[in-house]
């Protein structure tokens, strides 16, 4: 896993893909290529945290490096709140087969929104982290009041010998592919839309936590995820969908940026029930399942908004418990939205049509790829239930 970084910690010099990137989506992409495509970024290999990474002949070249802020500057200038297609743990896994070799987060404050155009080139690019190249979308705005535009980086950078590469915009469709349209896209349930643009699945991760039982009850028992509250999650409804159950296999580094905010591999602590298995004894292998996203209309109208996960595979919900378990759920098909049944027979009876209709889609559509490594939030005991 390629690390993350404060300014400060990051490996220079470096040869710079500056933006949000959020959702990595494909336009994301070929900013990113202009910075790895001349310099073999997939052969590099890591080096010392606080120095450079010397080329063949012994001599300083470029790492290539993502650079985003964290928080989102309209958090900080407009108080709004941004939920993410990728948070900072899973942008790490997305960005190394890309030849990237480090994400560097700058902290985002009312002191770097402050900063001129020229005073963040020198200072940020030029002074923290060294960059003798800047890669950026055409639209990308930077400075106070938004000041800068590619022009004006071209021309700063040009003074403190950095190579500026401006790339066009990318269109489907007609319409310019960003975040903010495979937002639409997902809160439409359009999976297939979000997929086409993003170029891979859609999928989000989170721990399992002990519920009400009442799924057991009627006989369909649930995984209920805890999701990181910064993730945005698709419509609401019930959806058919692969979900891994793996290793949490990744901590941040220390001193990087977040640290506090960003995931640690460590599983809770607990005892199995007798006749249980653990969930540790799980394969990596996807499984089959139907979720429903959102509120219990029927058994609590007033109820929050929760992730619950029906494994289809006979025998697997009775013989493991999933208590504490990190799971990464891929939702495949959106099969219908939040309906409130008459009472629980009915209610019952619905779920196992959702779930043949599950079965059906998903052995015409397996899923897209390996789980990704990526750890959940450890839970509290009172959490964990």
């Amino acid at each position: 896993m390629i690390p993350l970084h404060d300014p400060q910690h990051a490996q220079r010099p470096t040869a710079i893909a500056l933006g949000s990137f959020d959702g990595l989506h494909q336009g994301h992409r070929r900013v990113i290529a202009a910075i790895t495509a001349d310099l073999g970024g997939s052969d590099q290999t890591g080096s010392d945290p606080d120095g450079a990474a010397p080329d063949k002949a012994g001599q300083d070249r470029p790492v290539p490096t993502v650079v985003s802020f964290w928080p989102h500057p309209r958090e900080v200038l407009h108080g709004e709140t941004r939920l993410r297609l990728d948070l900072p743990t899973e942008k790490l896994e997305l960005l190394e087969p890309l030849g990237v070799r480090q994400l560097v987060l700058v902290p985002f404050d009312a002191a770097l929104a402050a900063l001129s155009p020229e005073a963040f080139v020198a200072q940020v690019l030029a002074g923290s982290l060294q960059a003798r190249q800047v890669a950026v979308g055409d639209n990308f705005r930077f400075g106070a009041g938004r000041r800068g535009d590619v022009g004006d980086l071209a021309r700063l950078g040009a003074r403190h010998g950095i190579a500026v590469t401006v790339v066009p915009m990318l269109h489907v469709d007609g319409e310019r592919v960003s975040s903010s349209r495979i937002r639409r896209a997902l809160a439409g349930g359009a999976l297939d839309e979000a997929r086409r643009l993003l170029q891979r699945p859609y999928r989000f991760s989170g721990r399992v936590v002990r519920g009400r039982g009442l799924g057991r009850g009627l006989g369909w028992p649930t995984a209920n995820l805890r999701i990181d509250g910064r993730k945005f999650l698709p419509q609401e409804g019930v959806y058919a969908c692969w979900v891994w159950r793996h290793a949490d296999a990744m901590a941040p580094r220390a001193g990087a940026i977040g640290a506090e905010q960003i995931p640690r591999s460590r599983e809770p602590q607990g005892k199995v029930p007798a006749g249980l298995r653990p969930a540790a004894a799980w394969s990596a292998d996807a499984l089959p399942a139907v979720m429903n996203l959102g509120p219990q209309p029927t058994v609590d109208p007033d109820s929050p908004s929760a992730v619950e996960v029906h494994l289809l595979e006979t025998g697997l919900n009775g013989e493991l418990d999933l208590a504490g378990a990190c799971l990464t759920v891929e939702p495949v098909v959106r099969l219908r939205g939040q309906i409130r049944f008459s009472g629980l027979e009915e209610l019952s009876a619905r779920i196992g049509a959702d779930a043949a209709e599950a079965r059906a889609w998903l052995a015409q559509q397996g899923p897209a790829g390996p789980a990704p490594a990526i750890a959940c939030s450890p839970l509290s005991p009172q959490e964990l239930g």
